[in-house]
């Protein structure tokens, strides 16, 4: 016959129970001794001053007080002396400007002051009189215009000569003439409008040639006047 183990002698029964406990004491020990923590001491530092002892010291005066100079003494009173005047004054005498009743009072001519007329350019249409030829002095006033403006064509007509190099090439137009007829009669051309320089020395030319007219007038004075005038070069 076998001889029977008591079961509570067997050693390895509660094996894994123990070393699961062994293990759990491994553990926690090692997680401790890496968690463990140690502190320096600290230094207690200590330092007293004897505040006594630092005011005791002498502090170095750099500036001394000067004390004010003492005021100057007064000084003494000028002495005057007292010079007599031998030089004679001679003494302004004033006039009085009011006159006698028995003096003459000049009386002074006055100056008559003389207006400069400053001459300036009265168009044609408002002029109170107009500028004539002389073959219409003394017609009413209403027809001044139409007698000047009749005259003037005819001067034109009878004078007028197409250039023969604007014949030759084709040129024509319409020249515009603007002239000042001035406070003498006579004639001063201000400016002029022409497609060719041909035509517009012509043109010129035919106004130039105008005889001395009598001129103008406003309120009673010779006066300057422009007038426009068209001039027409047309081939046939």
């Amino acid at each position: 016959m076998e001889p029977k183990k008591n079961p509570k002698a067997d050693l390895t029964r509660n094996s894994s129970l123990y070393f699961a406990i062994g293990l759990a004491l491994v553990l926690g020990l090692t997680w401790l001794a890496i968690d463990w923590k140690t502190y320096d001491e600290e230094e207690v530092f200590e330092y007293t001053m004897n505040v006594d002892d630092e005011l005791e010291e002498e502090v170095p005066i750099t500036e001394q007080m000067k004390t004010p100079p003492p005021p100057p003494p007064p000084a003494a009173p000028e002495v005057i002396e007292v010079v007599e005047d031998e030089e004679e004054v001679e003494e302004t005498i004033i006039e009085s400007t009011e006159t006698d009743q028995e003096e003459e009072i000049v009386e002074v001519e006055e100056i008559e002051e003389v207006e400069e007329v400053v001459d300036v350019d009265v168009p044609f249409t408002v002029i109170e009189d107009k500028p004539m030829f002389p073959a219409c002095e003394g017609v009413p006033k209403n027809q001044q215009f139409a007698c000047f403006k009749e005259n003037l064509d005819k001067h034109v007509r009878k004078t007028f000569r197409y250039p023969e190099m604007a014949q030759e090439m084709g040129i024509q137009g319409r020249v515009y003439v603007n002239f000042r007829i001035n406070k003498d009669g006579t004639i001063t051309i201000l400016n002029t409008r022409a497609p060719d320089k041909s035509l517009d020395q012509e043109a010129r030319r035919i106004i130039n040639s105008l005889p001395k007219l009598i001129p103008g007038k406003q309120r009673g004075r010779p006066t300057p006047v422009t007038f426009a005038y068209p001039i027409v070069f047309k081939l046939n």
